[in-house]
């Protein structure tokens, strides 16, 4: 391809169906790549498929499926379109880069090429000056940091999809849940975590979840703040003893029985490693909104493999960030291009046993962000794994191969075909020969409307396929300016010590009123003595001697304990806030100023 041939990278729009049809040897150059790409099979047939070069040779089809991916303005360039076992370079399929914010779907069965579609959306977004969040359930996204590693199958993907690969490294940043892995530690707390999502992690039914709330009610009136779990566990422990139950009789009160599982289920949650994932410094999520100095977004990559054991746990958190980008961000309406891009790996396991008011939430978010310039993508192994009403938000559409080995499989596939707009393929035929790296592929057009399906083979990431060095990884850690702001935990005064404390203070006002009734009975006793003595002195007739009286000091110990400056000071901690709860988003999540 000559110089004079090659359209700038995710810039420039393809050419219209009519001028596709007459001119040869113009498509879009971007794309990336790594260290290996499999070809597979083609769309409909076996074999090495044959390139067609010319675009005189469109067939009358593909032509119609170029009009619906000409776009004038910037797009992210997925691929060449696949027709009749044949790769047609000249039709190249894209995506208007203002429709990122309109949601989308990657599935695809295990193995069949999901994380480096991934890897290849990030790039072009990241070239775009679009922030892009990752996470990386595996542990092989890290390599998008570093240039890919060239080879026969990239460049012959490359030479398949007419793009001219370069090896890049893109601008990152690694996380890690709570610092349990290789990334900057991302905490949250349990006050801005919410009870709605933290009933998920606990797996609670929707009688403890209600209960669950009323506790973060408690916390938020009184200004308790829940940051890690011995605050929930302290707040729970104190609504059910006797002078708690006390506080709650105005609004239900707590069952013991399911204060009880709570508590239980915080000690499970506990024993499984989680402590490390609430407490402070909270990671402000507006890190993930970050652009390089060169312009380009930074890719942010959550590494997710230390936990991959703990799938609620991660799901649920993903979710949190999302929950709290929404209640941060301003509202923009339709925008040039995104604010940030957010792919939601393993996707599945945030909508298992969810409850119904889960469900609804995360529907609601999705719908809501898109106007906040947040595009949010799921990545799974079918449809059929996102509720009906998040599915239908989703306007992008990329299905990797699906597998029909069984009768369930069968009923996977027939749903999945239906999910799609008519069109000439034979789309379960089609979707059970997709080889790795090839796709079924719809997204919205500029004005919003869907396009044709297209079958197509993607373009190779420029960047590393797989994870980078563990020394290099280390590095860029540590040597990131957020590393030591987020490292080191801290535990400071919360709900804990401030019951810790007034429980102390009640238990030194308890002992003080005993000593006091003590001394009494023991002065009474005293009294009662010398004036049986002097009575007993006394000869008969000669009057008898007044017993003393029991003296009583100004102000009994316990009065001195309860006006004390130490328990002033905790009473005031504990009530001052009453009637000033904390404001709370769909999630129940809540902020504190930053």
């Amino acid at each position: 391809m000559s110089d004079s041939e090659t359209v700038p990278p995710a810039t420039a729009g393809t050419a219209s169906a009519a001028a596709a049809a007459q001119t040869t040897g113009s498509a879009p150059a971007t794309g990336g790549g790594a260290q290996e790409v499999s070809g597979g099979d083609p769309a409909t047939a076996g074999g090495a498929p044959e390139v067609i070069g010319s675009a005189a040779a469109l067939p009358k089809e593909a032509v119609e499926i170029a009009a619906g991916y000409a776009f004038s303005g910037p797009a992210l360039d997925l691929g060449a379109l696949l027709w009749d076992a044949r790769c047609l370079p000249d039709v190249q399929i894209r995506i208007p880069l203002p429709m990122l914010n309109r949601h989308g779907l990657v599935a695809g069965a295990t193995g069949t090429g999901k994380t480096k579609t991934l890897q290849l959306v990030a790039e072009q977004l990241s070239a775009q000056g679009v922030p892009v969040f990752l996470a990386d359930i595996k542990g092989d996204v890290s390599g998008i940091s570093a240039p890919g590693a060239s080879n026969d199958k990239v460049q012959g993907r490359a030479a398949d999809v007419r793009q001219e690969w370069t090896a890049t490294g893109f601008p990152a940043e690694f996380y890690a849940l709570g610092g349990m892995g290789n990334g900057i530690p991302v905490r949250a707390t349990i006050t801005s975590f919410g009870p709605v999502l933290l009933s998920k992690v606990l797996q609670l039914n929707r009688t403890q979840e209600q209960s669950l709330g009323l506790i973060f009610h408690y916390a938020d009136q009184k200004g308790l703040e829940l940051v890690d779990l011995k605050d929930l566990r302290a707040v729970a422990t104190f609504l059910t003893s006797d002078e708690g139950k006390a506080e709650l009789k105005g609004i239900g009160g707590l069952s013991t029985a399911t204060a009880g599982v709570i508590l239980r289920s915080l000690t499970a949650f506990e024993a499984q490693g989680m402590s490390p994932f609430f407490g402070e410094p909270e990671f402000d999520t507006s890190e993930l909104l970050r652009v390089a100095g060169d312009g380009r977004g930074v890719v942010s990559v959550l590494e997710l493999p230390a936990v991959q054991d703990k799938p609620q746990l991660f799901s649920t958190f993903l979710m949190w960030l999302l929950a709290d980008l929404f209640h941060d961000l301003p509202e923009v309406g339709d925008a040039d291009k995104p604010k940030l891009v957010f792919f939601f790996d393993e996707a599945h396991l945030l909508f298992n046993d969810a409850s119904k008011a889960f469900l609804d939430s995360i529907t609601q978010t999705v719908r809501l962000i898109r106007s906040k310039g947040v595009g949010v993508f799921f990545v799974t192994q079918t449809p059929k794994d996102v509720p009906a009403d998040v599915l239908g938000q989703l306007g992008n559409r990329v299905q990797h191969a699906l597998r029909a080995f069984t009768p369930d499989d069968q009923k996977a596939l027939k749903a999945t075909v239906k999910t799609f707009p008519n069109s000439p393929y034979d789309l379960e035929e089609v979707l059970t020969g997709l080889g790795t790296g090839e796709a079924v592929i719809t997204v919205l057009s500029e004005k919003g409307a869907p396009t044709p399906v297209a079958v197509t083979r993607l373009r190779a990431p420029e960047s590393l396929m797989g994870p980078v060095d563990a020394g290099a990884l280390d590095a860029a850690v540590k040597g990131s300016p957020l590393y030591g702001r987020y490292a080191q935990a801290v535990d400071r005064e919360s709900a804990y010590e401030k019951l810790t404390a007034a429980e102390a203070a009640r238990a030194e006002a308890a002992r003080a009123e005993a000593a006091r009734a003590e001394a009494a009975r023991a002065e009474a006793a005293g009294a009662a003595r010398e004036a049986a003595a002097s009575e007993a002195a006394t000869a008969p007739g000669k009057g008898r001697a007044k017993a003393p009286r029991a003296s009583r000091e100004d102000a009994s110990v316990v009065e001195q304990v309860v006006g004390s400056g130490m328990f002033k000071s905790l009473a005031r901690s504990v009530g001052t806030q009453i009637g000033r709860e904390i404001t709370r988003s769909l999630f129940g999540t809540a902020r504190r100023k930053r």
